[in-house]
């Protein structure tokens, strides 16, 4: 089943920054990068750290724990297919950002 989340106004990050945002039982990050948004679930699939406060390339997220490095676009781990963090896609509806969920999440 999908779902909307309406990110709050308070959370939506300017362009060139991010936002910690806190859905249901998921902890997701939603970076702001040339006015286009990105959602990806807050922990590293390698081993959970938190990818909220890593160094931002660009469209690349780097993992603070393990300097791991995920494309923001796919979720796919930089130069391989064997690790990759959930994402989800972000709508703009006239002033209002949402994050869907449930609808290109992975089960294996």
């Amino acid at each position: 089943m999908t779902t909307r989340f309406e990110v709050p106004l308070d959370k939506i990050p300017n362009s060139g920054e991010r936002a910690f945002l806190k859905v249901g039982d998921k902890t997701l990050a939603l970076f702001n990068i040339a006015t286009q948004f990105y959602a990806i679930d807050d922990s590293c699939p390698h081993q959970g750290a938190s990818l909220f406060s890593g160094r931002l390339e660009g469209r690349v997220i780097q993992c603070c724990a393990h300097g791991l490095r995920f494309d923001l676009t796919n979720g796919c781990l930089v130069n391989s297919s064997q690790l990759k963090v959930a994402t989800y896609p972000v709508e703009i509806v006239k002033e209002k950002v949402f994050i869907v969920m449930g609808s290109g999440e992975n089960h294996g």
